[in-house]
């Protein structure tokens, strides 16, 4: 996107009922508006953003060696070359779903050609994982806020990989686009999830090897499957665990229950995360003081299991969770530029959405079972 032209440029006397601007400065690209503000922060860029936006830039306030200033850039919608960086990510997290996914296909040497058999557990997770991210952008650019490419992250254990992210550069107009932006991943994620768990029931089963089942310290990974999961087998008619111990569900199963499990987290209402977004687009500012609640509970989860229901192993998950969100929650959550309250359809839709996503929690969702 080519810089904005010079007389396009928000002259300062149209900013002056709001900010009273004294100097104009150039620094490369970027414009700086030094002056007095008139009114607090939230009204000067409720007042001034319009302009700059129509203009070609973001704009923001800050402070400098004492003095106020807007900051405008130039915006840029979508990617200028190539993004080395997420093309990168996303090769790493293909081979190391490839990789964990091996184990679930009991193939003995992950580095040979047989690795190949894993790759529909690979498609099962970067499908739902790439639609979700998918969903966030195409609203990101529908609403023409500047956002990212997906970045894929890659975890060598267990499941192969924490998930993906999409960064938002730009600032949000108002409530309607935070929560279109929020919503459409989990919603567009969820509709992903539900197909490849039931291709997954579908599958044939995955047969147990002689080697497997002859050794003496096998170590295995039990799942617990949420809600959702049980009924989309329930409505299939199929399995999620089999008596014969000769056979193990098909690992495309446990790509959906990845999928639930990622998308339940993200539905955790603080700070940045989709949850957070969500919710602070159908609360307002009141989320700021729902937030603080959450790392609480996630505490007390962890300490419920730990105590009362004996399960030591799963109790770190839901420990670590509980130190990030109240990490996310102390930088806050985004906020639009226009505050006005969302309308009841989108708050309908946020409430169902937060169903759907308690329906992908499980208190234990893994144990490691030894011999």
């Amino acid at each position: 996107m080519s810089a904005p032209s010079p007389e396009d440029r928000p002259a300062p006397e149209t900013l002056s009922s709001v900010f009273h601007v004294y100097e104009v400065r150039e620094r490369g690209e970027r414009l700086l508006y030094f002056g007095e503000p008139l009114a607090n922060q939230q009204r000067i860029m409720e007042a001034v953003w319009p302009a700059f936006r129509e203009a070609g830039y973001e704009v923001h306030l800050t402070r400098q060696t004492g003095e106020f200033v807007l900051v405008a850039e130039p915006r840029s919608v979508g990617e200028d070359a190539i993004p080395w960086t997420n093309v990168a990510l996303f090769v790493a997290t293909v081979l190391s779903t490839l990789f964990v996914g091996a184990q679930w296909y009991y193939v003995r040497d992950p580095l040979s050609t047989a690795i190949v058999s894993a790759i529909p557990f690979t498609l099962a997770v970067m499908g739902v994982l790439g639609t979700h991210e998918l969903g966030h952008y195409v609203m990101s650019r529908y609403h023409d806020v500047d956002a990212s490419l997906p970045y894929f992250i890659p975890f060598p254990t267990i499941v192969g990989t924490m998930g993906a992210v999409i960064r938002m550069r730009g600032q949000i107009p108002d409530r309607e686009a935070l929560f279109d932006i929020g919503v459409a991943g989990p919603i567009a994620g969820l509709l992903a999830t539900v197909v490849v768990s039931a291709v997954g029931l579908m599958l044939p089963p995955v047969a147990v090897p002689e080697w497997v089942l002859a050794a003496q310290s096998t170590v295995e990974v039990e799942f617990g499957y949420p809600p959702l999961l049980h009924a989309i087998a329930w409505q299939l008619d199929a399995p999620l665990v089999y008596d014969d111990p000769t056979k193990v569900i098909n690992p495309v199963v446990i790509g959906g229950w990845v999928a639930m499990f990622i998308t339940f987290l993200n539905l955790i209402p603080v700070g940045q995360l989709d949850g957070g977004h969500i919710l602070r687009a159908m609360v307002g500012p009141a989320q700021e003081r729902i937030a603080p609640l959450v790392p609480t509970a996630l505490f007390a989860l962890a300490g419920y299991l730990f105590f009362v229901r004996d399960v030591g192993q799963v109790v770190g998950i839901w420990v670590l969770w509980g130190i990030m969100a109240a990490i996310v929650s102390a930088f806050g959550s985004a906020r639009p530029i226009d505050d006005s309250p969302l309308d009841g359809r989108r708050v309908a839709i946020g409430i169902v959405t937060f169903v759907i996503g308690a329906l992908c929690f499980t208190p234990v969702p893994i144990q490691i079972v030894g011999p």
